[in-house]
């Protein structure tokens, strides 16, 4: 891997890390903001205890080193979660701004993803 490439993944890696843990925190604290922006998307409060729980584990499982299937899970999960706020933004027409957050974190998970070092990435047994 390069130098280059190196950077790119851990500056993409620890914004993601950042932003998944700090809002996973915020939604398990049920942090007043969250609480209103969940239930405006039409999801129950109870739902930020699910999610954040999630966010705060996918976050340990991408920065420990090894375990590569469980890194791959939680980057699927980190973008389903993602896109899956995206879209509900959008289903309520709120406006683009909305969206923001969402985006960014989509657009650090496949940089995040893509730039990881080999061996953080998960080997077919076909080869």
């Amino acid at each position: 891997m390069t130098k280059r490439n190196k950077i790119i993944y851990w500056v993409a890696t620890l914004w993601l890390s950042l932003g998944m843990l700090s809002g996973g925190i915020a939604q398990l604290l049920h942090v007043e903001d969250t609480v209103k922006g969940v239930t405006h998307l039409g999801y129950p409060a109870y739902f930020l205890n699910i999610i954040g729980v999630w966010k705060i584990l996918g976050v340990i499982a991408i920065l420990i080193p090894k375990f590569p299937l469980v890194k791959e899970w939680a980057y699927a999960g980190f973008f389903f979660c993602m896109s899956g706020a995206l879209y509900s933004h959008i289903a309520v027409g709120d406006p683009a701004m909305e969206s923001f957050g969402p985006v960014l974190l989509i657009i650090l998970i496949v940089v995040s993803w893509y730039f990881r070092p080999a061996d953080r990435k998960l080997v077919s047994s076909n080869q």
